[in-house]
């Protein structure tokens, strides 16, 4: 279903309670880190811990995807959220009685990444279900300051509790944080309806569904190049999410964790805000480029030494660039696929866009710890000696991205 005219007090409904609940995975993902790297020693067993609570979101994008097609978006969203809580109180529980064993904070979080699989594509779908074309990139950027708040306001927040308590109040305010989304997708649901495209896709062979999807955006060969420098993109900047932590931990407790965390988030903050208010109007091109190449210059300035005031200025200049990146990448694709389509195509982009980040997490921090050892170092210092490495990748695709004629024909397109 498509709404032709503007609903954008509705998102901004959905928006709050995905923001609230980005603060309370963020606690939870601050604090697990913490507990990792500090029982272990080991950037392996923290990049362990995030590859499991990422796979569940690879693996199911794409039948997800196609879910939010047939049947109630807002129906997935509120199961993808409110159950997702399950996986954190199965951690809770198991720190209730005793220390929790790696194994064991591995299942939490993925039994909680399993539902969230189901949240994404129907909450991207729903946006287009929503808003009108003209709000899209201002719609995008809002998403950014949600997602930014895991960094902006979630770590300094998660320093301070853990100073005075321990992990499982973060957990346990974590948990609180779901309902929100859940209330709010309600309320849209009871105003706008299911979200389902059409009768007709209720009827389809899921086979068909997920084959409509992989042809939406292979149709055009622009699009398949942005999906593909997305995985390129994904996995790098997943290097430099695996690797942060155990490389300012390296030198500094995780109150000074938090706030650094929180410093260079204010950067996504920054253009997030620009972004909401202004939106971009043309370049998108142009401007994905630029923001990649210089996310990845700053990428390669943030190992350079340990100290957290060079840390924390390159790393605001980092999360700057993010959100102009996302907002381009966003309507260069939206603004090419038919909205009846939205669902499953946002499901197959997720799926190949993002195993960048399995081969992320499944390889820096093991990376990480092989190079301390080889060039006896320390952990964070072969940390900061692998995202160095990934941030001249990351602006070195971003300069043979801009050159592409069949990317700026999508431009033309969206112009159109």
């Amino acid at each position: 279903m498509r709404i032709h005219k503007s609903n954008f007090s509705k998102f901004m409904l959905l928006w709050t309670g995905e923001l609230i609940s980005a603060v309370g995975g963020g606690l939870t993902s601050f604090g697990l880190g913490v507990y990792v790297f500090h029982q272990t020693g080991s950037a392996a067993s923290m990049a362990t811990v995030m590859l499991l609570a990422f796979l569940p979101t690879l693996l199911l994008s794409v039948p997800a995807g196609v879910l939010a097609d047939r049947y109630d978006r807002r129906v997935l969203m509120m199961l993808g959220d409110g159950c997702s809580a399950l996986g954190i109180i199965y951690i809770l529980i198991c720190m209730m009685q005793g220390e929790a064993e790696l194994y064991q904070i591995c299942i939490g979080v993925f039994i909680s990444s399993t539902f969230t699989a189901l949240l994404e594509p129907a909450y991207r779908a729903t946006i287009t279900d929503l808003l009108t074309k003209e709000e899209y990139s201002k719609a995008s950027g809002l998403v950014s300051i949600a997602g930014s708040a895991k960094f902006l306001i979630s770590p300094v927040l998660a320093g301070a509790l853990l100073a005075v308590n321990d992990i499982k109040l973060l957990l346990f305010i974590d948990i609180c944080t779901f309902f929100p989304t859940v209330i709010g997708a309600a309320v849209v649901k009871k105003k706008i309806g299911s979200g389902r495209s059409s009768v007709k896709d209720e009827r389809e062979p899921f086979s068909e569904s997920l084959r409509q999807g992989w042809k939406a955006i292979t149709g055009k060969r622009g699009i398949w190049v942005l999906i593909t420098v997305s995985a390129l993109v994904t996995c790098f900047m997943g290097t430099f999410q695996t690797l942060a932590q155990p490389l300012i931990l390296d030198f500094a407790d995780s109150a000074i964790l938090g706030i650094a965390e929180t410093v260079c988030a204010c950067g996504m903050l920054v253009s997030g805000l620009f972004l909401g208010v202004r939106g971009i109007k043309r370049g998108y091109v142009k401007g994905l480029s630029i923001s990649l190449f210089g996310a990845g210059i700053c990428m390669t300035g943030l190992g350079i030494g340990e100290n957290i005031f060079c840390v924390c200025f390159f790393g605001f200049l980092f999360f700057t660039m993010l959100p102009f990146a996302n907002n381009c990448l966003d309507y260069l694709v939206r603004t090419n696929i038919p909205d009846e389509l939205q669902g499953r195509a946002w499901g197959v982009i997720g799926f190949i866009s993002q195993i960048g980040y399995v081969v992320a997490y499944g390889v820096s921090g093991w990376a990480a710890d092989g190079l301390a050892e080889q060039f006896q170092m320390s952990v964070g210092r072969g940390a900061a000696g692998i995202i160095m490495i990934a941030g001249g990748l990351l602006s070195a695709t971003a300069l043979l991205l801009y050159p592409l004629k069949s990317v700026r024909a999508l431009e033309r397109k969206s112009d159109g």
